[in-house]
């Protein structure tokens, strides 16, 4: 029997030596987390039990545990190295066959599907829809689209402005009043925009502020030194739009008249300037041509409800439009919660997926393939999909990746540890030999 207890601590300290030398080789490994040999004792057993003088019978191997503690997270600089601080795996997807890892050394392959290091296997996440919004729920292969951002054209335009009060009035009954935006004389202040047409174009879109009361200021808007239409402003009279204020500066109504001309003359009452006619083109040598792209379909709305007339300086803050020309992808930034963004030259970012990661009610019961992946089993429990930074899940950490989680220190002292062991379970073999021998010398 001492042979069989022996030989079973022989067996366990060389499983312990397994394990830990595994740990050791694994001490650099992305991602790696860390095993124990966990050991049970072992009675014999008769079928009404093992009885008070039972003598024990060794030790056997009860589970090798992984170890899920969070390893240090480390900066490398690329982009698409990431760490997961907190819970979590990375779902990976190799036609269809799920794994999960905490390994973040991810790249792009041909076609720009983001991949693991060897590219057998792709990351999964949630995609976006034609407005930029994070579709979540359903997991896809996350790409980064390197094609050009479309153009937008510019609906909105919207800003703060100041009109002081203090400001003279120009009497434009007077002729040599009458707006002309080549001289300075005839208008208060003007402000400038850029604005995009259909194709991505820009374009400068002005506003003349011209103080004509107490509490009136008319605007003319034009777009390139035109009017809207094309038209040029010294020969067709643009269009003010009437803006009164109340005794406390507030502005109380936009007043645009209608185009064409009506009879009697309407105008339209409201806090924004709508433009319906703009057509787009460009000046060469004093002639206005179309240039064949078009003004956003919804007109251009220029929202002024932010417009005072205080005792300050005239003056704006900086105007918001919704406009943009074509944009090429400069850069990929990964926030927190794992969104992809891509930055374009046009000044424009936009979301082109999110990362999920996964999470198991008992993480120990995972099945490791190699690879630094784990695979689900009944043990484990199915998986739950969610966003970095949900309920319990971990922040990704872009530009970082998670080191191993072997404390170096603790597994050497364990391989003394285990050597001891082997070396006293080989002692009780040696120890037993010796007492057979005596035995057979004395018959």
């Amino acid at each position: 029997m001492s042979f069989n207890i022996g030989l079973s601590g022989l067996y366990a300290a060389n499983k312990q030596l397994d394990v830990t030398g595994n740990n050791i080789a694994n001490v650099a490994t992305t991602g790696f987390k860390s095993s124990r040999a966990e050991f049970e004792d072992v009675y014999s057993a008769t079928r009404l039990g093992t009885g008070s003088k039972t003598v024990g019978n060794g030790v056997r191997l009860a589970n090798v545990s992984q170890q899920f503690g969070q390893g240090d997270v480390s900066n490398t600089g690329n982009v698409l190295d990431m760490g997961i601080q907190g819970n979590g795996f990375f779902v990976l997807s190799n036609n269809g066959s799920l794994t999960y890892s905490r390994a973040g050394t991810f790249k792009t392959d041909k076609e720009g599907y983001v991949t693991n290091s060897d590219g057998t296997a792709r990351l999964q996440g949630y995609g976006v829809d034609s407005n930029g919004k994070i579709v979540n729920g359903v997991l896809t292969d996350l790409r980064i689209d390197t094609s050009n951002l479309a153009p937008k054209s510019t609906s909105t335009v919207s800003s703060t402005i100041n009109l002081n009060s203090t400001s003279a009035v120009i009497d434009q009954t007077v002729a040599a009043n009458k707006f002309d935006p080549s001289k300075t004389e005839t208008f208060t202040k003007s402000f400038s925009t850029p604005i995009y047409d259909t194709q991505g174009n820009q374009h400068t879109m002005d506003q003349y502020m011209v103080k004509t009361g107490a509490n009136t200021w008319d605007t003319y808007t034009l777009i390139d030194g035109r009017n809207p239409d094309g038209s040029d402003p010294t020969v067709t009279d643009p269009i003010a739009s009437t803006m009164s204020f109340d005794s406390t500066g507030k502005l109380t109504s936009v007043s645009t008249p209608v185009t064409p001309p009506t009879t009697p003359p309407t105008s339209v009452i409201s806090s924004d300037l709508k433009i319906t006619n703009w057509t787009p083109g460009s000046v060469t040598n004093g002639v206005w041509t179309a240039n064949g792209a078009a003004a956003d379909p919804a007109g251009l709305t220029i929202a002024m409800a932010n417009t005072t007339q205080f005792n300050a300086d005239t003056a704006r803050s900086i105007p918001a439009q919704n406009g943009y020309a074509t944009g090429q992808i400069t850069n990929l930034t990964i926030d927190g919660s794992g969104v992809l963004l891509a930055n374009f030259s046009n000044n424009q970012t936009k979301p082109i997926g999110q990362i999920s990661l996964a999470s198991f009610t008992n993480e120990q019961g995972l099945q490791p393939v190699g690879g630094t992946s784990w695979k689900e089993t009944y043990a484990s429990g199915i998986p739950g999909y969610d966003a970095p930074e949900t309920g319990t899940l971990g922040s990704i950490v872009s530009n970082s990746l998670e080191e191993s989680n072997v404390n170096l220190t603790n597994e050497l002292v364990d391989l003394i540890k285990a050597q001891s062991n082997y070396q006293a379970n080989a002692k009780t073999i040696s120890t037993q030999s010796t007492i057979m021998q005596t035995i057979i010398q004395m018959t």
